[in-house]
């Protein structure tokens, strides 16, 4: 499955069924998640700017809109972090609130469940998206997925990013190992600075998210040249 940048004559239906997608999903679920769901649906619908995946909010206005207090504000955003649907692009600063970018391919791996409810039509449409252009050349195609039956840590986090996508981990965090992991932090290793560089400022969130998936207690990614 490849998501189009919701820009352009198709744009308004893929928005349409991104939040299809997400209401599926929190109607099919607990009363925490339907919450969740729906206030992250609130600042999609109310705030996010589809065409630069930005939503630049502070967490006094997202109290507001929720009405809830700032407290429930960091809690929540910390949820939606650890899922992989939400990452900080640019922190806050004095004067400045912080921006968000969300991560909408995580979004619909994360719904597919439901989507049968939505109908045949909405399954085929989504699948059938178009690849989203990329001037970043891979460093190698079609390589093996990581093995099966495997129970460490990293081993399930590399099942996980490849599950999540699997050019980018065949491009990129295939290379990657496991240094350390300790203090709430895992240290992985590239095999050269560039790579290490590059993962650090495009995919520590995409990292995150899946360690969070398997070992809650990482709540932060270094990366470091092996070279």
């Amino acid at each position: 499955m490849q998501i189009a940048k919701p820009v352009g004559r198709n744009a308004s239906a893929l928005k349409y069924d991104i939040l299809s997608a997400l209401s599926a999903h929190a109607l099919a679920g607990d009363k925490n998640r339907q919450r969740l769901v729906l206030r992250i649906s609130l600042l999609i619908t109310a705030r996010y700017n589809w065409q630069r995946n930005e939503l630049s909010i502070g967490r006094e206005e997202i109290s507001r809109l929720w009405s809830v207090d700032e407290r429930t504000v960091k809690r929540e955003m910390s949820r939606l972090r650890s899922m992989g649907w939400l990452t900080v692009k640019r922190p806050g600063a004095r004067g400045r609130v912080s921006v968000y970018e969300l991560d909408l391919k995580q979004m619909l791996v994360d719904t597919r469940p439901s989507w049968h409810v939505l109908g045949a039509d909405f399954t085929d449409r989504i699948d059938q998206e178009p690849r989203t252009e990329s001037n970043v050349v891979p460093f190698q195609a079609n390589v093996a997925a990581p093995p099966d039956g495997t129970e460490d840590t990293w081993s399930l986090v590399q099942a996980a990013l490849h599950a999540r996508d699997p050019e980018l981990w065949s491009s990129w965090f295939r290379h990657l190992s496991e240094a350390e992991r300790a203090g709430g932090r895992a240290t992985l290793m590239a095999p050269s600075r560039f790579m290490a560089d590059y993962i650090a400022s495009q995919w520590t969130g995409r990292l995150l998210a899946a360690y969070a998936r398997v070992d809650p207690s990482v709540r932060s990614i270094r990366i470091e040249s092996a070279v």
